[in-house]
């Protein structure tokens, strides 16, 4: 019963943030609401269990550092990464950008898919087919998926 229910809402939420992924203006309005309102309950909340400021800041910043989400919330780990790049934000990117961001991951991944038809084909001249059969059973070929969101 209980996995029918999160399944209902998993699936919701993902068509729920697919159509308000096409309004990021409206989808920002909307999270910024929702993220105050929450903190508003958590505040109260405190306030009613009689909790002082510091003891909240206390369990707020262990509770994020265990989790992992301290940094993450708020900096946030593409903010980082483009830091450390030097590169733009992604939508401070021109299409054009991204076009070209695109054109670079195809090439690499016809790179890719070369590479992996070369080591398919040294494997068959070099190591024998029993063993052939035994490694392909240690390390299953995995293939990367990129999606790009317009």
């Amino acid at each position: 019963m209980f996995q029918n229910i999160l399944h209902f809402f998993d699936k919701l939420e993902d068509k729920v943030r697919h159509k308000l992924s096409k309004r990021p203006v409206l989808y920002a309005l909307i999270g910024g609401i929702a993220i105050v309102l929450f903190w508003r309950g958590v505040w109260h909340l405190a306030d009613e269990w009689g909790m002082p400021a510091w003891v909240s800041f206390v369990v707020s910043v262990v509770i994020m550092m265990f989790t992992g989400t301290f940094v993450s919330f708020f900096i946030g780990e593409q903010i980082l990464i483009s830091g450390m790049r030097e590169e733009k934000r992604i939508d401070e990117k021109t299409e054009e950008e991204i076009r070209g961001e695109e054109g670079r991951l195809a090439y690499i991944r016809q790179e890719i898919d070369e590479i992996r038809r070369d080591v398919a084909m040294l494997t068959d001249v070099l190591v024998p087919k029993k063993q052939q059969i035994q490694l392909r059973k240690e390390k299953p070929e995995q293939k990367i998926k990129i999606r790009v969101v317009k």
